[in-house]
């Protein structure tokens, strides 16, 4: 595992749950709202052994009682099924951020009951997703799957969209909203620069246009929220 990140508390990114955050580093996008870049395209930070994550786990017990683990996009780790095994030995629950890239690693995780919850993000309309995603060239074929998989209900999910004024059109929302039906939870959120991005000169929208997107995807995906404002 190549990990680069450890929060050791938080009541945010795992939903119910008292958690902890690992950030693993490397991902096969460049997304140009990116909050985490520092993972992405230029990792500048010390590795953190997993046997340390572990410990730390260990000695928590009972204070703890979910793991989130994210990125960059952790499924680019060879030994991500190892570790969450070790995480789940020691009674956590395991909450899993993804681009949704990899649909057979994640399948794999889902088959074996190594997640409990999984957020997956939804970067734009199919027409626009390459373009969102920085990878100009991309198939997004494995993305579908891995919406499809998720729509299954098999585990915990929910798709989220970082929008962002420069890249994402109500037009857009729309057109995400069709694929989207039948989802459970979608969050959009809104954008915020976070200091550590892989392009400069982004925004996000108004809080009355944000609520006014969540109007027009809720013609479609009953579960649609906000984030962010």
């Amino acid at each position: 595992m190549k990990i680069f990140g450890f929060q050791k508390m938080t009541l945010l990114d795992y939903p119910g749950r008292v958690a902890c955050t690992v950030f693993t580093g490397g991902c096969n996008f460049r997304c140009p709202f990116c909050h985490n870049a520092s993972l992405v395209t230029h990792i500048d930070g010390e590795e953190i052994a997993a046997e340390e994550i572990l410990s730390y786990l260990n000695k928590r017990k009972g204070l703890l009682d979910g793991v989130c683990i994210t990125g960059g996009e952790p499924l680019l780790q060879n030994d991500i099924e190892d570790f969450i095994r070790d995480i789940r030995a020691l009674g956590y629950a395991v909450k899993l951020d993804t681009n949704g890239a990899y649909p057979d690693k994640l399948r794999t995780l889902i088959d074996g009951g190594l997640v409990d919850y999984v957020a997956m993000d939804i970067k734009n309309s199919k027409e626009k997703y390459a373009l969102t995603a920085g990878v100009p060239a991309m198939d997004i074929t494995p993305i579908e799957q891995s919406v499809a998989l998720l729509k299954e209900g098999r585990v915990e999910y929910e798709f989220r969209t970082t929008v962002v004024e420069q890249l994402h059109t109500r037009e857009d929302i729309l057109s995400m909203a069709e694929w989207l039906q039948g989802t459970r939870y979608w969050y959009l959120q809104n954008f915020a620069d976070s200091g550590d991005l892989i392009e400069n000169g982004l925004s996000g929208k108004s809080a009355e246009e944000m609520k006014t997107l969540q109007t027009l995807a809720g013609q479609m995906v009953e579960g649609v929220k906000l984030r962010g404002l």
